[in-house]
């Protein structure tokens, strides 16, 4: 089975959302999410704009990504957007290491309607952008392996 670590810095919103949608693609993975600091619960709005497209993270919960620093993965995922951002390195073990950045929507502002707009943008990348990764390296791996 296929393990995969995504790691952000608050694990609240995209590593969340992108953990939600990989076990929605594929049964068959073993996917988590982490970070090096870790919020104190999922983002409300990122866990209605992914029930929105039938992806149920409600359940889910930051954790930090000391709780899995002995474990051993096939694809650790960094997901941090901002330039400013400290993406995580993991210290476990990895059998690739893959960078997809997304701005953070937990850091947009304006009306109810303009940040629930930003989280469905950046969910809709994450749901393109984890799909190819899915498609163009998991599973043609678990193919030949």
């Amino acid at each position: 089975m296929t393990r995969i670590l995504i790691l952000c810095t608050g694990n609240s919103c995209r590593s969340q959302m992108a953990e939600g949608f990989l076990k929605s693609l594929d049964e068959n993975l073993e996917v988590f999410s982490a970070g090096t600091e870790p919020a104190e619960k999922v983002h409300p709005v990122a866990v209605r704009v992914m029930r929105e497209k039938g992806v149920d993270i409600g359940g889910l919960y930051p954790k930090s990504v000391a709780q899995l620093a002995g474990e051993d993965f096939d694809c650790v995922v960094t997901v941090c957007g901002g330039a400013a951002e400290a993406c995580p390195a993991f210290a476990g073990g990895a059998k690739q290491r893959v960078h997809i950045g997304f701005d953070d929507p937990a850091k947009a502002a304006g009306t109810d309607g303009e940040v629930l707009a930003e989280f469905r943008r950046v969910r809709d990348e994450i749901m393109d952008r984890f799909r190819e990764f899915y498609e163009t390296r998991i599973r043609p791996g678990e193919a030949s392996g």
